[in-house]
């Protein structure tokens, strides 16, 4: 007798259970975008320019070196921070500047943004730039889109895909 009231016990908690997750997976509903709202995503992880161009090795230097260490040029790792700016509608809406990362200063710099606009028609301007030394924006991207409510529109830089990427 007592196994069976084991087994109805054992029985009745996971109905308890079950019904917990069944009513929490429902409730409360969960709304990411308000209705007539659409999303804009910047993201992008991207490797800046080198700060100095590769240099030959001068004959001293190559004999301080290891043998199996001597390479014709030398080039130094760290990298040019990475910027963006983006416009919409003739706001400015994202001003970044994305550090290097890693210890030499050598690695990807990244960023990742999220903005909640209304859906419809935007103008968005888009400058790009990834080399310290030019002067002003390398890459610059103008484009009207048109969102519909709950539509994601992304933003990146792809250099395979010609730069600035809009999809």
């Amino acid at each position: 007798m007592r196994r069976v009231f084991d087994w109805l016990g054992q029985a009745l908690l996971y109905g308890c259970f079950a019904v917990a997750i069944g009513v929490f997976s429902r409730w409360p509903v969960y709304h990411p975008l308000g209705p007539d709202m659409a999303q804009i995503k910047v993201s992008f992880m991207h490797h800046g320019a080198r700060l100095a161009d590769c240099r030959p090795y001068t004959a001293e230097e190559l004999a301080k070196l290891a043998p199996n260490m001597r390479g014709a040029a030398k080039c130094e790792r760290e990298r040019s921070p990475v910027s963006i700016e983006v416009d919409l509608d003739g706001r400015q809406v994202v001003s970044h500047v994305s550090a290097p990362s890693g210890l030499s200063r050598d690695g990807a710099s990244t960023l990742y943004r999220r903005l909640d606009v209304p859906a419809g028609e935007h103008r968005i301007a888009v400058r790009f730039r990834d080399d310290q030394s030019a002067r002003g924006a390398v890459q610059q991207h103008e484009a009207v889109v048109t969102l519909a409510p709950a539509q994601v529109l992304v933003i990146d830089f792809n250099a395979d895909k010609g730069g600035i990427v809009l999809q």
